[in-house]
């Protein structure tokens, strides 16, 4: 089976998560906590003294944190609530003291992701439980997600039927529609960044997690980044060019594309050569991982992988279920990006991100 992960995510600002959407490092000794809640904004909004040990036991690390531009910048570890008992995920990130430091990530960009966090309440994304804060360091205590990465699931059964990939699909796509709806773009939807709730159940229930290359997009706002994982990034994020929710599709057609065959579409010799594939659109369905795929499967993948964003078109959230041999109510909607972008303009480095 082709790999459908990279060595690195060499522009992305996460790497793959352990246990859960990310990793932590020990607990602050001036941690500050607050609850999380939608529509706060920053790290400063409603926290109240307490250090992050005197509400939570800290348990085994399940993983590390690190970036290319921020090197290791922290851990994630299981925890258990003292109040109630119950089990979550402390993940600690070290933030830069200020703009001159290289260690840590910059406190805006932490920021961003605990306000989008404390906005979403669906079963298919990770939830922020609590937050503490101190000048150094965040601890974003998150829902405990224990079935591990969809990219590990995919790998164990080289590919799925095209019944077990609806089943996922369903789920991914119900979270985007969620996040679109609330004008989100994750921006690095990958298998890796997919978990599986609980793995050895005959219908596991997935949770998209690590949001912290997520914007919330703003009308009359251009947004560009060359952030993101080569295999699953758009176009349009190669050229930097504005971006939008079209670009979670494209990477939800990798996906599917993935699920079905087991292969990555533009995976190259290089990561160089595959973003030369994904530019130029080249991938083909080989016969002998696609022979028993539906022509309806086929299409949903072709509809998704669509150079120009700004075209209009329609896109089925299921593929037609009359071509499957299970009972399950098609769904359809219709996906619709009608905007004319401006010309690209050269990138000023490898992984940015601006907005005008």
């Amino acid at each position: 089976m082709g790999d459908p992960g990279v060595p690195s995510a060499v522009m992305a600002e996460g790497g793959r998560a352990g246990v859960l959407a990310g990793r932590g490092l020990g607990a602050a000794p001036d941690s500050t906590q607050g609850t999380a809640g939608p529509g706060s904004e920053g790290l400063a909004a409603a926290l109240s003294p307490s250090n992050v040990e005197d509400l939570y036991e800290l348990l085994e690390k399940l993983g590390s944190l690190a970036s290319r531009r921020s090197g290791h910048f922290g851990v994630v570890k299981r925890c258990r609530e003292r109040s109630t008992g119950a089990f979550y995920a402390a993940k600690f990130v070290k933030v830069r003291r200020c703009r001159s430091s290289r260690l840590g990530l910059e406190r805006a960009q932490v920021e961003r992701e605990v306000a989008i966090l404390r906005q979403l309440d669906h079963p298919n994304i990770m939830r922020l439980h609590d937050l503490f804060a101190s000048r150094t360091e965040v601890v974003l205590i998150l829902e405990l997600i224990g079935g591990g990465e969809l990219f590990d699931f995919i790998a164990e059964k080289e590919m799925l039927s095209e019944e077990e990939a609806i089943e996922f699909l369903g789920q991914i796509l119900r979270g985007v529609q969620y996040l679109h709806d609330r004008h989100i773009a994750h921006f690095d939807l990958k298998p890796e960044n997919i978990m599986l709730q609980e793995k050895d159940v005959p219908k596991p229930r997935i949770k998209i997690i690590d949001f912290g290359l997520a914007q919330h997009l703003e009308d009359g706002v251009t947004f560009k980044s060359l952030c993101g994982t080569p295999q699953y990034i758009a176009p349009e994020v190669i050229n930097y060019e504005p971006l939008s929710s079209a670009t979670d599709m494209w990477s939800i057609g990798v996906i599917t594309y993935i699920l079905l065959s087991g292969l990555s579409p533009f995976q190259g010799e290089t990561d160089a050569e595959t973003l030369s594939n994904i530019v130029a659109g080249a991938y083909e369905f080989e016969e002998r991982c696609f022979s028993q795929t539906s022509e309806m499967a086929k299409d949903f993948i072709r509809q998704l992988l669509v150079k120009e964003p700004g075209s209009v078109f329609i896109l089925p959230i299921l593929i037609l279920i009359s071509i499957i041999p299970f009972s399950i109510t098609p769904i359809l909607a219709v996906a619709v990006w009608d905007w004319d972008p401006p010309p690209p303009q050269p990138p000023t480095s490898l992984c940015a991100a601006g907005s005008a």
